[in-house]
């Protein structure tokens, strides 16, 4: 199943690229997609002409340009039959990077993860930024990034009683077959996970005659409902996937209860997942997968590569207002 038709990827040094840029090579290839690699240098500030013998800012801004050019063409070098275009912009990074995904058409962004030194986290500061605005899916490599993945975790979020939230449903698909997807061509095992929690279970508790019981057949009975789902989910996944290739994966399911910040993460570390699937900006007022909350706390735990995905009707918030 082809799940791409236009990479983009970011160059962004001085991040390791060997093993991020052999992985979107090949991640093309499979797809028979178009590859793009792409860099940002910053906009020369026109306060340096202003002395006597300074630089001419406009030469010193195409020095900078070509440049780079060079580096990435020698990047590609090794993959030149592929036929991997080249492009460099000028400006701040990641605005630069989304204007690209949006004037072009690209359906997913590759890059490798910032790893920055000064904190104990993957995901840098340009990252986090990508993942909160950039429309298609970002896919953030490890800097160890292995060339075939073992293990391929991915996080499923719902509510049983809106089996119709188009938008919901919609980026649980996507997951599960981008997912689905990247197990098979890696030989991987694929795991899907889904968190809940019984949030009315200190209510119960505090206003029911026999406390312990009520509050222990009210979780069991949200347990059931989640499981249900997530078995309705198992069913959506075979079909999308096709039965040969399901069975063939034998997904592994995991219905944990807890915080999905806190359980993810333990999971991810447990099954020593090579990537991570999850959503972003999924849904707000409950313990959903949201960028700036559920979401942003997971990815300041995980180790693992991460490929975010956004649900259908997303708007980046960067517009032509700001171009």
């Amino acid at each position: 199943m082809k799940q791409f038709a236009r990479i983009l990827y970011f160059a962004a040094a001085p991040c390791g690229q060997a093993q991020a840029m052999a992985r979107a090579v090949s991640l093309a290839e499979n797809n028979q997609a178009e590859l793009t690699v792409l860099d940002v240098v910053p906009a020369v500030p026109t306060a340096v002409g202003r002395y006597p013998g300074g630089p001419e800012p406009g030469r010193l801004q195409e020095a900078l340009v070509d440049g780079r050019r060079r580096e990435l063409e020698a990047l590609v070098e090794p993959h030149r039959q592929r036929g991997i275009r080249v492009q460099v912009r000028v400006g701040r990074s990641h605005i630069e990077v989304i204007r690209a995904v949006i004037d072009d058409g690209y359906d997913l962004l590759v890059k490798p993860a910032e790893n920055p030194d000064v904190v104990d986290r993957l995901f840098g500061s340009t990252d986090m930024h990508l993942l909160r605005k950039c429309p298609c899916p970002v896919w953030l490599t490890r800097p160890d990034e292995r060339s075939n993945y073992a293990s391929v975790l991915a996080a499923v979020d719902f509510d049983p009683d809106e089996r119709s939230a188009a938008d919901e449903a919609g980026l649980n698909r996507q997951i599960g077959a981008i997912a689905g997807t990247l197990a098979m061509s890696d030989f991987a095992q694929l795991h899907i996970v889904h968190v809940w929690d019984a949030l009315g279970e200190t209510m119960v508790r505090s206003w029911a005659n026999e406390p312990e019981e009520a509050a222990m057949r009210y979780a069991e009975g949200e347990r059931m409902r989640h499981e249900s789902a997530l078995s309705r989910f198992g069913d959506q996944l075979r079909a999308l996937l096709g039965a040969e290739a399901y069975d063939h994966l034998a997904p592994r399911f995991h219905l944990r209860k807890g915080s999905a910040s806190a359980v993810i993460p333990a999971l991810a570390k447990e099954l020593q997942a090579d990537l991570l699937v999850m959503g972003t900006l999924a849904r707000t007022g409950i313990a959903g997968l949201f960028i700036g909350n559920t979401a942003e706390n997971i990815l300041e735990q995980v180790q693992c590569s991460v490929l975010a995905v956004k649900p259908p009707g997303f708007v980046s918030p960067v517009t032509a207002a700001e171009r």
